[in-house]
């Protein structure tokens, strides 16, 4: 084997290492990862908001309350009125949520 063939097997079979600025970066995903389920807020049950990240059985419980006592969302921010929903806890249960039509009464 040649020289110059030798140095291809070695370039090509070597590990490869990132630099230290490479290796502190976040890799950046492609698409945005589609929630596993999206919830209707006027249709959801306690059971299925305590489901979502970072919300318990008692926030749960709170944000069927607030619906069953001042009626439908009309849209998917006014959640935040609730006690224990401020933008942090917003920006991570967003993308699961909708508000479906909303039934006359």
């Amino acid at each position: 084997m040649t020289l110059p063939g030798m140095l291809l097997v070695l370039f090509l079979t070597a590990p490869v290492q990132p630099c230290a600025s490479q290796a502190a970066r976040k890799p950046i995903p492609t698409e945005a990862a589609a929630p596993a389920m999206v919830l209707d807020i006027n249709r959801a049950t306690a059971q299925d908001f305590a489901q979502l990240p970072e919300i318990g059985p008692k926030l749960a419980q709170r944000i069927v309350a607030y619906r069953e006592k001042h009626g439908p969302f009309r849209r998917v921010e006014d959640v935040l009125v609730i006690r224990g929903i401020g933008p942090k806890k917003w920006r991570k249960i967003r993308p699961y949520l909708r508000v479906g039509e909303r039934s006359r009464k």
